[in-house]
């Protein structure tokens, strides 16, 4: 764990989901989902929350939970994309980076099979979403290809990289990852909040015990 840095991109205004208030912050269950999150990286020392749009209260929020994640702001968040805000995490992060929206929700196990996986990957699902990044592999299961008209996968959102191999973006996070493919692809059971209809879906998901 003492060699991976884990960065929430949380920056949004959550536009598509038409509620008013960052996706870190929609009740899922009961509590934000950006506590779902953290409960799931409690055995992670090096957590960073990067924020934007209702800074203050998703801080609020964040710090009655857990004391010692530390926060990043993008200040651009109404003109830039999910790179931005993970790019400004990377600052003096550790040798492994992990990408982790802040839209999104992960079956546990499979989360923590990710987190341990002995290099670098990027998650995958089956498709869900209402408009989704797609993932095209080779036969070694490995990403080749992001396109949003092809592709076996979902892109999830979730990465872990090395650090040194990045360079820094302001598009999407996966953009950044295009130079280096091919990556090996870890399957995951995961929900992404999107749209009014995506978050129905991960609720019953949830309540069902992360079951379809």
């Amino acid at each position: 764990m003492k060699d991976m840095t884990i960065i929430i991109s949380c920056a949004g205004m959550g536009t598509r989901l038409g509620i008013g208030t960052t996706k870190a912050l929609v009740d899922v269950n009961e509590k934000p989902l950006i506590i779902h999150q953290l409960e799931q990286l409690r055995d992670y020392d090096d957590v960073r929350v990067v924020v934007g749009y209702q800074a203050e209260k998703v801080i609020e929020v964040v710090k009655n939970y857990r004391k010692d994640v530390s926060f990043v702001f993008n200040y651009d968040y109404k003109t830039t994309g999910t790179a931005a805000s993970f790019s400004k995490g990377l600052l003096g992060a550790r040798e492994y980076v992990v990408a982790f929206d802040g839209d999104l929700l992960v079956k546990p196990d499979d989360l923590n099979r990710f987190l341990q996986y002995d290099g670098e990957c990027i998650g995958g699902c089956k498709p869900t979403t209402d408009n989704p990044v797609l993932m095209s592999l080779n036969d070694r299961h490995q990403v080749i290809e992001f396109s949003r008209e092809k592709g076996t996968l979902e892109w999830t959102g979730l990465a872990k990289m090395k650090k040194n191999r990045l360079t820094p973006g302001n598009k999407h996070v996966y953009m950044m990852f295009e130079p280096l493919m091919p990556i090996d692809v870890i399957e995951i059971n995961t929900k992404e909040i999107d749209t009014q209809n995506d978050y129905e879906n991960a609720l019953n998901w949830i309540s069902n015990g992360y079951k379809e």
